[in-house]
């Protein structure tokens, strides 16, 4: 909410205090049904479509970086949190020159993983379809525990189709 510093030079960030557990918590504990998914996804398209429209770039969705906030009246509302990583597009001579990985594998786009410093707002929208897909599947399309393989799945396979892990799930 605001930024400055104390009298004694310190700086300090003021933030909002939020109740409720991130969606990494909830999907420990169950899949979850295919209109709480939906609301969740909407909700996290809206506050992209905010980031994106001013030009920022997250290229860190994964649901330990989603909080479920209770309102007042106890309704759910999702917040992105962890901004750490994001970047604000650029052109390519303004870029970083930095080669590390950046981001959590399970959700990152190709494009991310070829480059992080050349990702745009699609790279957002790849990891939201992952996201999406756990929330309805109980698990990441692409899972192993080694980086190098996950990329070599995401660059080469197809993920099974929803339908076959959550049978009845409407088209």
């Amino acid at each position: 909410h605001d930024v400055g510093r104390l009298e004694s030079g310190l700086p300090y960030m003021l933030l909002e205090h939020l109740e409720g557990r991130d969606l990494r918590a909830l999907l420990k504990q169950r899949r979850l049904s295919v209109s709480e998914a939906v609301g969740y996804a909407l909700e996290l398209l809206d506050a992209l479509d905010e980031a994106h429209a001013h030009q920022i770039i997250h290229r860190d969705l994964k649901p330990a970086n989603l909080f479920l906030s209770e309102r007042a009246n106890g309704s759910k509302t999702l917040k992105v949190l962890d901004f750490g990583i994001s970047k604000q597009t650029a052109t390519p001579d303004e870029m970083t020159l930095t080669h590390a990985v950046i981001g959590t594998p399970f959700y990152m786009s190709p494009e991310q993983m070829r480059s992080a410093r050349t990702v745009d707002h699609r790279s957002d929208l790849w990891s939201v379809g992952v996201i999406l897909y756990e929330m309805l599947a109980g698990r990441v399309p692409f899972h192993s525990e080694s980086i190098t393989e996950i990329c070599g799945m995401v660059f080469e396979d197809t993920p099974r189709a929803l339908r076959e892990l959550c049978p009845g799930l409407p088209p």
